[in-house]
C-alpha cells in the first residue's frame, strides 16, 4: 500500500505532528469523503506500507523529525509557484521563506525525493503568461540541482472553485500563443536539468518535451524503497491521471493555505470550523468518533513483489 499525505490537505504544513504520532501508534482513522460517518482504519507499519508520498506548499514542520521516518521510501511533491497572497494567501513568502525551505530539505534528503510542482498555472491580468515565463525561470534556475523533475498543470474548474476562478476573471491560452508558452517552459525546465511534466492533462504535451506525469510514482517508489511493486493504476483519479494505486489520508476543508484555485475546501469558514476541531492525540485528522460513526478496517497489504522473476534471472 501506498500513503498520500495528501491529495486533500497539507498535512506536512499544518498537521506534522499528528502525521508523526500516528506514525508511531501504526494506525490512523479515515472518514470516506462520500460516506462521512463510514471511517475506516488505516494501518501504517512497515509491514504494509510500501511508501508515502507527501503533498505540501511547505514542509518546514516536518523536517527536523524526518529521522522518524527510517525505513519508509518517501518523497515530497513541493509545490512552489510565482503566486501572490492574492492567491495563496496562507502560504509563507516565497523567496524568503518557501524557496530556502526546499532547498534545505533537498540537501538533507536528495534530490531524488523532492519534486518541484509548478502548478496550477492561471492565467489573470497580473499573471499573464510573461509573469509565469520569468517566475518559472526564476525558480528553475534557484533549484537546479535540487531536484531532477518539475510537475505543470493548467487550472481546472470545479464546483470549489469555480466562483473564485469567475472573481480573478482567469482565461486559457489556445493556438500558437499556448504552444509558445509551454515550449518556453519545457526549454527552461531542461535546461536547469530537470524533466517537465504534466500532471492529468488533456491536451497532448509530449511534442514539447512534456510527459504525462504519475505524481504517485511507482518507479520512483521502487528506486527508493530497493523493491519491485506489483501495483496498478489509481482506477479512482481522472483517466489522464498516471498515479498508480493509493490510500488517501487527508481530509478535505481542512487546509488553511488559502489558495483560491482550491479544489479541496469549500471556503474559508468551513476549513476554520474543522480546523477547530484538531487534536493531536485523535486517530482522526480534524475530529473524533461520533456515537453513529462505523468503524471497519481496512483490507491493506504490501504490494512487493517477493521473488525475483525468470526475466531477471536470465539477466543475470
Amino acid at each position: 500500500m501506498i500513503i498520500s499525505a495528501s491529495r486533500r490537505t497539507d498535512i506536512p504544513n499544518y498537521y506534522a505532528d499528528w502525521f508523526y504520532r500516528r506514525v508511531q501508534e501504526g494506525f490512523c482513522y479515515v472518514r470516506n469523503p462520500m460516506n462521512p460517518h463510514q471511517v475506516s482504519i488505516v494501518r501504517l507499519s512497515l509491514e504494509v506500507v510500501d511508501g508515502i508520498v507527501f503533498w505540501t506548499k511547505n514542509p518546514a514542520p516536518m523536517m527536523e523529525r524526518l529521522g522518524e521516518l527510517s525505513g519508509y521510501p518517501f518523497y515530497f511533491q513541493f509545490t512552489l509557484t510565482g503566486y501572490g497572497a492574492d492567491i495563496e494567501s496562507g502560504v509563507p513568502h516565497k523567496r524568503e521563506a518557501v524557496l530556502p525551505t526546499f532547498l534545505q530539505l533537498s540537501r538533507q534528503l536528495g534530490s531524488r525525493r523532492v519534486v518541484w510542482r509548478y502548478d496550477p498555472i492561471l492565467f489573470t491580468d497580473r499573471y499573464t503568461p510573461d509573469y509565469h515565463r520569468n517566475a518559472f525561470a526564476q525558480i528553475a534556475r534557484a533549484l537546479r540541482g535540487a531536484t531532477d523533475q518539475c510537475v505543470i498543470s493548467f487550472v481546472d474548474t470545479y464546483r470549489k472553485n469555480k466562483k473564485q476562478l469567475e472573481q480573478l476573471q482567469t482565461y486559457s491560452l489556445n493556438g500558437a500563443e499556448l504552444e509558445a508558452f509551454v515550449q518556453f517552459i519545457s526549454e527552461t525546465a531542461h535546461k536547469n536539468g530537470m524533466k517537465l511534466t504534466a500532471c492529468a492533462e488533456q491536451t497532448d504535451l509530449t511534442a514539447f518535451g512534456i510527459a504525462p506525469s504519475a505524481c504517485i510514482d511507482k518507479a520512483r517508489l521502487e528506486e527508493l524503497g530497493g523493491f519491485r511493486l506489483k501495483i496498478g493504476k489509481d482506477k479512482n483519479q481522472r483517466p489522464e491521471c498516471g498515479c498508480v494505486e493509493s490510500v488517501d489520508i487527508g481530509v478535505y476543508n481542512t487546509c488553511p493555505n488559502g489558495c483560491r484555485y482550491c479544489y479541496a475546501n469549500t471556503n474559508s469558514d468551513v476549513v476554520q470550523q474543522s480546523c477547530r476541531a484538531y487534536d493531536v492525540k485523535s486517530p482522526l485528522l480534524c475530529g473524533t468518533l461520533a456515537k453513529e460513526d462505523r468503524l471497519t478496517e481496512r483490507t491493506v497489504r504490501s504490494m512487493r513483489e517477493m521473488q525475483t522473476d525468470l526475466q531477471d534471472l536470465l539477466k543475470d
